[in-house]
């Protein structure tokens, strides 16, 4: 089985979906097969590959949903050794319709069991918010990663997605475990930033990863012209720091593997 890892944070423009591509795609580079799941209705992971939302026959909702196997909704990307089940608008009404459904924390994971094991890593794109289909993936994964913007405001609502973290752990899945904290839209001529970096490693300590996601231009061109920095310009600072912080993301699923 593969190693299962959220993404997620409640606040949304704190890097989540920009960590989630850019980091799978320092995985493939790496030699990893990995799995990218679009679980947000905006599909903006979907779009970072150059997937064409319009001509969609499957995505994550009817997976989630359980109206198709994983081998039907897996499209390929460009990048060698990756793949991603796309998102759709349809994912927007998907937590109504399972309110009903029995087991509806697990319907993710009831779908993922089946067949996922020619992976190494599945990455799980989580929307901006604590809602269902938050907890599905969550309820999902082996770990958990937190973008955290460097910026004040980004620190309310941490607490309480670390409070629901531990509600899933005791409750659903025992095995979730925090993986890091990874700190994105750094400004080394901010102190702000500082201000935020020093407040967050004395709070999480070790958690947090030594690398930090520099503010860049080009991570941000990048989605527009439908590639991850990495492909777009791998030799730009933001580019750099993701295949750093996939390393350190490698290092600590090693080490955890071997408690």
């Amino acid at each position: 089985m593969p190693r299962i890892i959220a993404v997620a944070n409640r606040k949304g423009g704190v890097g989540k979906t920009t960590t989630t591509v850019n980091v799978a795609t320092a995985m493939a580079a790496a030699g990893k097969k990995v799995l990218v799941i679009d679980l947000d209705p905006q599909s903006n992971a979907s779009t970072s590959f150059g997937v064409n939302k319009e001509n969609l026959e499957t995505s994550s909702y009817n997976l989630i949903m359980g109206e198709c196997s994983l081998s039907k909704a897996v499209m390929w990307t460009e990048v060698p050794n990756l793949s991603i089940i796309p998102s759709s608008a349809d994912l927007a009404g998907a937590e109504i319709e399972l309110i009903n459904k029995n087991h509806r924390e697990f319907a993710l994971k009831l779908a993922l069991q089946k067949s996922v094991d020619n992976y190494d890593y599945v990455l799980i794109d989580c929307p901006p918010s604590l809602s269902l289909i938050t907890v599905n993936a969550l309820v999902a994964a082996d770990a958990v990663v937190v973008p955290l913007q460097c910026e004040y405001l980004a620190l309310e609502g941490i607490s309480d997605l670390i409070r629901n973290i531990n509600i899933i752990k005791r409750h659903f899945n025992p095995k979730l475990e925090l993986q890091g904290v990874v700190l994105t839209m750094y400004d080394g001529r901010n102190n702000l930033s500082q201000m935020v970096e020093d407040d967050v490693r004395n709070f999480f300590g070790k958690k947090v990863y030594e690398t930090v996601i520099p503010r860049n231009v080009r991570v941000s061109e990048a989605p527009s012209h439908g590639k991850p920095v990495l492909l777009y310009d791998h030799k730009c600072q933001g580019s750099q720091a993701y295949i750093s912080l996939a390393g350190e993301m490698l290092k600590r699923e090693k080490d955890m593997l071997a408690c």
